[in-house]
């Protein structure tokens, strides 16, 4: 997608009346073109094939595949199309599963439709955006664990500076960190959701690593962490 290109979405919600609402509010919307409409997970990956859109605006709670399944199986088979969930659930387990699994952005049906546009604008550019209720979900849940997304670089890295003191080859200890999922298996998808980062983020902390490691690839990357002990 360019500037002077509509923006491509594909809709999949299992309620007819709201599957139907999105489409004429972002339809009518400049810069946004609908090019599909689904009602569960299996019609919306059909259509994301087919169509090849920019983001998928996606309900959690469908038929045949839920949006989570949904979610997986997206990231895995067309990493470059962006994920925006909207949907009513707002507890800790849906918004941090929808995450993990590798959404980009979450919202809650009472958005309006110029914050949905804008949440799948900058998913498409690589960027994450939350809705405040789902914002205080994620603090409250990271609270209860007895971290925060705001300081998750400095907790999350605790546990691999415990054991390798001194990162190899002047890797950063985020670097590190990312290295050891990589080494786990987990896509970029799976390391952002996991990290609350971006996939652009991630991208840009990957290609890093593998330049300050000398890794050409994946493998490459997850062999040198099996050599020093990462992972």
């Amino acid at each position: 997608m360019t500037d002077d290109q509509p923006l491509r979405i594909v809709i999949a919600d299992d309620q007819a009346s709201v599957r139907e609402g999105l489409v004429l509010l972002l339809g009518g919307l400049p810069g946004i073109d609908v090019v599909g409409a689904a009602a569960d997970g299996e019609q919306a990956l059909e259509l994301v094939a087919e169509q090849q859109p920019d983001a998928i605006l996606l309900d959690l709670h469908m038929p045949v595949l839920d949006g989570i399944g949904a979610t997986r199986r997206l990231v895995a088979e067309h990493p470059r199309v962006a994920i925006v969930v909207l949907t009513t659930y707002v507890d800790d387990t849906s918004v941090l599963e929808a995450l993990r699994a590798g959404a980009r952005s979450y919202l809650t049906k009472d958005a309006d439709r110029a914050d949905i546009a804008q949440a799948l604008r900058a998913a498409a550019g690589g960027l994450t955006v939350f809705d405040p209720r789902v914002h205080a979900t994620l603090l409250a849940a990271a609270s209860q664990a007895g971290t925060g997304p705001a300081d998750a670089s400095a907790t999350s890295a605790s546990a691999p500076a415990t054991r390798l003191p001194e990162p190899p080859d002047g890797l950063t200890q985020r670097e590190v960190e990312i290295l050891g999922l990589i080494a786990q298996g987990l896509t970029n998808g799976e390391i952002a959701g996991r990290l609350f980062l971006s996939n652009h983020t991630i991208k840009t902390h990957i290609n890093r690593i593998f330049a300050k490691t000398g890794s050409r690839d994946r493998v490459a990357a997850i062999s040198y962490a099996q050599r020093y002990g990462i992972g």
